[in-house]
């Protein structure tokens, strides 16, 4: 009888132990995962434009106002060299940001209200080619047209990812240096080694076991 409660004792020591490490590990990658988003989210600006609705016209109508935003403020953008910088340059340019949307949206013959502000939103995890950024809180320049109850566009003024073709697999070498340039080298390596949008997660557990085994 004591061979068998010293070894149920030692079981119920080892679950314990092993629900004591999951949890800890839980814990680790709660806050490892926020405080690398939080890393990234310091340096970055996000562009949120909302379409009024879901319907395919609004949609279109959506892309429409993104392009001719990003179009008009490109110059000045690529020419920024800091999140700051690209925070002066869009407070400074809202008025233009909203009369550059209602003037397209009344080339496609709509009269939908526009507004801009830049204000912090919830960002799902995001691919722009090569480099993913995680889901998180963000700065961002919002753009919400009409109802603004439609899907979202997501993108980033700085660095100047909304710039990049979305059809390319690989942003631009000078795209990725500045992004370098404001990251450590932990937050770029996992932004720019993920393979798509659910990779993130995988690749921030992979850097907390290798934490664990120095």
């Amino acid at each position: 009888m004591n061979i068998l409660k010293k070894e149920k004792n030692i079981l119920l020591l080892s679950i314990f132990i092993g629900t004591f490490i999951t949890l800890v590990f839980m814990l680790a990658t709660k806050s490892y995962s926020y405080n690398i988003q939080k890393g990234i989210a310091d340096e970055v600006i996000r562009l949120h434009v909302l379409a009024n609705s879901d319907e395919d016209y609004d949609q279109q109508l959506k892309i429409k106002v993104k392009d001719g935003i990003v179009k008009m403020l490109e110059n000045e953008l690529h020419n920024s060299m800091s999140k700051d910088e690209t925070r002066i340059i869009l407070l400074q340019n809202l008025d233009k940001i909203e009369d550059k949307a209602k003037e397209i949206i009344e080339e496609n013959g709509y009269n939908y209200n526009v507004s801009a502000k830049i204000t912090f939103d919830d960002f799902p995890t995001k691919q722009y080619g090569d480099v993913v950024l995680p889901a998180g809180e963000y700065e961002a320049l919002k753009v919400e047209i009409g109802e603004a109850k439609g899907k979202n566009w997501w993108c980033v003024m700085f660095p100047p990812l909304c710039f990049v073709d979305a059809s390319v697999k690989e942003v631009p070498k000078e795209d990725k240096d500045m992004l370098k340039s404001v990251l450590t080298d932990t937050e770029y390596d996992i932004v720019t080694k993920a393979d798509n949008e659910n990779d993130i997660p995988i690749k921030i557990k992979f850097k907390i076991v290798e934490m664990w085994q120095k």
